[in-house]
């Protein structure tokens, strides 16, 4: 019987929360009192599978109506980039990304919708949400 070697990754995923990212800075919105929508897209997202250690590729779409402070895309593309080591399942990258977005500029609302491309045949669509309040 082959016993199956246990990935580097596995068993970090109980620290997700925890995990030390660049922080995302912003600025200052100047239309506060306007709601518009801002979307970003990210189609060369990269991450570590925990269970195989092998690269998974993603299109990450960030859309936010931003109140006082709107993120700023030098430092957001760094956060992003610090997946790319990181061995982590897409349902939890998908919602750290939006927890992090949230922290970093306080929007009225926001999404973080993921497109993984396919492993084993499966493209999984990971989308967590964001409703907050107004200022």
């Amino acid at each position: 019987m082959v016993k199956k070697k246990k990935s580097d990754y596995e068993g970090l995923q109980t620290n997700v929360r925890k995990m030390k990212t660049p922080d995302i800075g912003v600025w200052e919105n100047q239309y506060a009192g306007r709601d518009y929508k801002i979307e970003l897209d990210i189609p060369e997202f990269t991450c570590i599978c925990p269970k195989t250690g092998l690269p998974d590729f993603a299109t990450v779409k960030v859309a936010y109506t931003p109140q006082k402070f709107c993120l700023e895309l030098k430092s957001f593309k760094m956060y992003i980039v610090s997946f790319r080591d990181a061995g982590i399942f897409h349902e939890h990258f998908v919602n750290r990304i939006l927890d992090d977005v949230v922290k970093a500029c306080g929007p009225k609302w926001a999404r973080v919708e993921a497109t993984v491309n396919p492993r084993g045949g499966i493209t999984t669509t990971v989308t967590a949400e964001y409703k907050g309040r107004s200022s």
